[in-house]
């Protein structure tokens, strides 16, 4: 991948929840393009980081840019513009309850453009394509789906704006394999065909083999980048449990290509 300045540069982070320091003195670089999987133990702030950087919590210190923006410089007009070049899944979709799938979709389409109702549902019905739901999933409510395919309602909400940032937290949790692979899979796709970049919390190791560019760790509040072939040489205890376990080299080893990423 050619060097470009990164979509994502954080430098310096700090966050804090009382007296308990999650990150410190923590530096990241996203690529333009690329899909980086963010893993690290149970408590370690992974979701945390991907909340900073979309504005959810305020740092205590550090300077968080993204496509060129310093988000804290940004005032209520230039947040708003910059949210809308990014999309979000967390975990489970975090759909309304109270609104259709269709709805789900429309809400970030309402806000942020002045398209016509008929465009905009247009464009809810085009996005419920393209993440493998049937049409008839627009006029479902989440509660009548199954897990799978609320996560898929939630991408389809995310991709609403074609964003140019995609962030997702946890996306194959709660997933049994065959539905985690699709979903991986779906990923992959939508990232290769949309230009995607992929700024992806996990803990599933079939998912940094299948679709991940690089692996950022956060360790001992900061955090190490390189790609699994990389990571799994370094001798930091949690990085050698992770990796080098019986689980991490089942899944890492099953597919591992020249590039020990996957095939």
């Amino acid at each position: 991948m050619p060097a470009s300045k990164p979509v994502i540069r954080v430098r310096g982070l700090v966050t804090r929840f009382g007296s308990q320091t999650v990150h410190d003195g923590l530096d990241l670089d996203v690529r333009r393009g690329e899909v980086l999987g963010v893993v690290g133990g149970s408590g370690t702030g992974k979701s945390v980081l991907l909340k900073t950087i979309i504005g959810l919590n305020r740092p205590a210190a550090g300077r968080i840019e993204v496509l060129g923006d310093d988000t804290a410089g940004l005032d209520d007009a230039g947040r708003i513009r910059l949210q809308a070049r990014w999309g979000v899944l967390f975990q489970d979709g975090a759909l309304f309850s109270s609104m259709t799938v269709a709805e789900n979709i429309m809400v970030p389409l309402k806000e942020h453009t002045r398209l016509d109702p008929l465009t905009i549902a247009e464009v809810a019905r085009i996005k419920i394509a393209m993440t493998g739901l049937p049409p008839s999933a627009g006029a479902k409510y989440p509660s009548e789906l199954s897990g799978g395919m609320r996560k898929r309602a939630g991408l389809a909400r995310a991709l609403a704006l074609d964003p140019e940032i995609l962030f997702l937290d946890e996306p194959t949790a709660g997933l049994d394999p065959i539905g985690a692979a699709a979903f991986d899979e779906l990923i992959g796709n939508l990232q290769r065909s949309l230009g995607l970049t992929v700024f992806m919390v996990t803990h599933d190791l079939d998912s940094l083999r299948a679709i991940c560019d690089r692996i950022a760790v956060l360790i001992d509040r900061r955090i190490v980048v390189d790609t699994l072939d990389a990571l799994r040489l370094l001798d930091h205890p949690w990085i050698r449990e992770y990796f080098q376990g019986p689980r991490g080299r089942a899944a890492l080893d099953a597919g591992a290509g020249p590039s020990g990423i996957g095939a």
